[in-house]
């Protein structure tokens, strides 16, 4: 799904088609937010103003790097993941068996479905502190990339953690979801506020 074009990935996403939902769109969200970062630590890279940040600008890319295309390849990962689950709830229920199986299925799924936008979520708001350097350290004529790349990142965060949070609310383990929603809402919480403390910063 991610070698699509952005037209087709478009297209494919406006369709009466279940994927890509929100949680594909999420993670594409945190990939173009790493991306951004990326970019502007490239742009200070090769500026002689900037030589003494050039060492952390290329860590930044590296890092950014690797985020970007781990978030490019959750796209499928939650596609798939939300396919499994549509898969489950259409196993047959006919004898006490295959009812026990198939709600073991289904739980197990979700649990899949809450993790993987749980884990985006968590990449994406470690995007943000690469988003604060670029914007705090970064060639100042790409800091409105920057700060794109914080507001990206929020939103990749609170776009997963709602797929989690759906996810959660079918869940039987109550153990499991009481965890999950404790993660779920210190992320939120944390997103929210670095986002405030990164854009604060600048004065346009």
């Amino acid at each position: 799904m991610k070698n699509l074009s952005i037209v087709e990935f478009t297209k494919k996403t406006a369709s009466n088609e279940p994927v890509p939902g929100g949680g594909s769109i999420a993670a594409l969200s945190g990939a173009l937010s790493a991306a951004l970062a990326e970019m502007v630590a490239s742009v200070t890279e090769g500026s002689k103003k900037y030589e003494d940040v050039k060492n952390e600008m290329i860590d930044i890319k590296e890092k950014a790097n690797l985020i970007s295309q781990s978030l490019l390849d959750d796209i499928e990962k939650d596609s798939k993941a939300f396919t499994q689950v549509m898969d489950a709830y259409k196993l047959p229920k006919e004898t006490d068996e295959q009812k026990k199986y198939r709600g073991a299925s289904i739980q197990n799924a979700l649990k899949l479905a809450a993790e993987v936008p749980l884990s985006v979520a968590m990449k994406s708001y470690d995007i943000m502190d690469l988003s604060q350097a670029v914007v705090s350290k970064g060639n100042q004529n790409a800091v409105t990339d920057g700060m794109v790349s914080a507001m990206m990142a929020r939103t990749a965060v609170l776009s997963a953690l709602l797929n989690v949070k759906i996810n959660l609310s079918s869940i039987k383990d109550e153990e499991y979801v009481r965890d999950m929603n404790q993660k779920a809402g210190e992320l939120e919480k944390k997103a929210i506020e670095k986002e405030k403390e990164i854009l604060s910063a600048v004065m346009l």
